[in-house]
């Protein structure tokens, strides 16, 4: 079956078609098409605690969109959800009403805590779960969300209001920061041996950057030297030198520091980027509501 998830976050709409089957007890799971529109919802909502006319309207246009991209793969299911700067939007009923009736896409503004676990439903398809302890750390424009997992079980999860976009309103507080240390050293897993999962647009970016022909691990040490280096050269610089798009530019500073502040709370010198996040999440759990298993 083919199914198409769509992921409005604080920073970006996207949407992921995949095609998902079960072949001899397996899930082949093959992306067919991805698309990615950066709508920056949380640059007013933060600022002025709703979305305006002139982006509720590229909102709708992007929904449009992703429905004729939809129904041009032939999909067979769709979902739509919303993150952290809906979920603080004032006028978000008001605007999820719109879409629907404009476009018949409804939208779910899920809650962190649902928004964590649709995440780790992505990690089926890996076999991440088989790890004995592992931590996982996404990062977004409004939220960043902890998980914690031991043989499977998720033993402690909370979502932060510490988000790229927020940071760089100047909408956190340093409370947030000491919360966000304070609950991960409390909560980590007591055995000193771990995996840490690093998801999110920034830190794709960021293995991208530091080690495209490598494997998917980078160390505290790499992102401090690269935070360092993109914190020196100005918003334009940052583009040409790194090659970096307009709305990668900026939030992928703040997104560097709320991962070295994990790394660093939880004791840990390097991550793992499995380069998934909850789009895919959806699918699975599209493919598993949908599919005689």
């Amino acid at each position: 079956m083919k199914f198409a998830a769509i992921d409005i976050g604080t920073n970006a709409a996207r949407l992921l078609i995949a095609e998902v089957q079960q072949l001899g007890g397996h899930m082949q799971f093959r992306k067919l098409a991805y698309y990615r529109v950066p709508l920056r919802l949380g640059e007013e909502v933060f600022e002025k605690g709703k979305i305006l006319a002139k982006k509720a309207l590229k909102f709708q246009q992007t929904m449009h969109a992703f429905k004729f991209l939809a129904e041009a793969n032939e999909v067979d299911k769709l979902r739509a959800v919303a993150t952290s700067a809906m979920r603080e939007a004032s006028n978000r009923k008001k605007i999820v009403n719109q879409i629907f009736e404009q476009t018949d896409i409804q939208i779910e503004v899920i809650s962190g805590e649902e928004e964590a676990r649709l995440i780790l439903q992505s990690f089926v398809r890996f076999n991440f779960q088989k790890q004995e302890q592992f931590v996982v750390v996404d990062v977004g424009g409004g939220s960043t969300e902890i998980s914690i997992f031991e043989n499977g079980q998720k033993l402690a999860s909370r979502s932060f209001e510490l988000g790229t976009i927020r940071i760089l309103k100047g909408k956190t507080a340093p409370q947030t920061w000491l919360d966000f240390s304070t609950w991960i050293e409390q909560n980590k897993p007591q055995n000193q041996i771990f995996t840490v999962f690093g998801t999110g647009g920034n830190i794709n970016q960021a293995l991208k950057t530091i080690a495209p022909n490598t494997k998917a691990t980078l160390s505290l040490g790499s992102l401090k030297n690269l935070h360092e280096e993109l914190m020196a050269l100005s918003f334009e610089e940052r583009c040409l030198q790194f090659q970096l798009k307009p709305d990668r530019a900026d939030v992928i500073v703040p997104a560097l520091q709320i991962y070295m502040a994990a790394l660093n709370a939880l004791g840990q010198e390097s991550l793992v980027v499995p380069k998934i996040g909850l789009a895919d999440g959806v699918i699975y759990q599209l493919f598993l509501e949908h599919t005689n298993l």
